[in-house]
């Protein structure tokens, strides 16, 4: 049985609502990371590459992950709860490897910003060894590159169906002709 067929309008409307609010608050915190991820890259001055990793550290933690997960769980129901489906359009099924693809990498990385923003807050860290932590700038630029392509597919919604596709397509005309649900 098909989610749609027991989501009312109004609930696809706050389920909507609420991915939304979750793929545009993660791109808005990747945001924000990139800009403390541009002071790590580019600064001589271990007070600010300290600052920036522990807000860093607390950006992926308190934000970035949870919001990835939301907007996964959310555009989950939203594919299977809408006449799209999971795998009928090629455009909903790109946006689900990009997001869950986005998602693993997302948690792998997160792990090594957390080791690098512990780093930050122990007070026993030199100033060389905040200095010598690598930047994240490659996966974060990639990353924001990854969700925005994905916004993009969920706008424009260009047409093509899958091969699964194409055969629901089929066998709902055939229904239809023949007079049957």
């Amino acid at each position: 049985m098909r989610l749609n067929l027991l989501m009312s309008p109004a609930v696809r409307k706050l389920a909507l609502a609420v991915h939304l609010m979750a793929s545009v608050g993660w791109i808005g915190a990747v945001v924000g990371y990139l800009v403390l991820d541009v002071a790590v890259a580019t600064s001589t001055e271990a007070p600010v590459v300290r600052s920036a990793w522990i807000g860093m550290g607390l950006l992926t933690a308190w934000a970035i992950v949870p919001l990835a997960l939301a907007s996964l769980l959310t555009g989950l129901v939203m594919a299977l709860g809408t006449k799209w489906g999971l795998i009928r359009h090629w455009w909903v099924l790109i946006s689900l490897l990009l997001t869950v693809g986005a998602t693993g990498v997302l948690l792998s990385e997160a792990r090594a910003i957390g080791h690098g923003a512990a780093l930050a807050t122990d007070p026993t860290t030199t100033p060389s060894q905040i200095l010598a932590l690598p930047s994240t700038l490659p996966h974060s630029i990639g990353g924001m590159g990854v969700l925005l392509a994905i916004q993009v597919l969920n706008v424009l919604k260009p047409q093509g169906l899958t091969p699964y596709g194409w055969r629901k397509l089929q066998q709902e005309r055939r229904r239809r002709v023949d007079g049957t649900r």
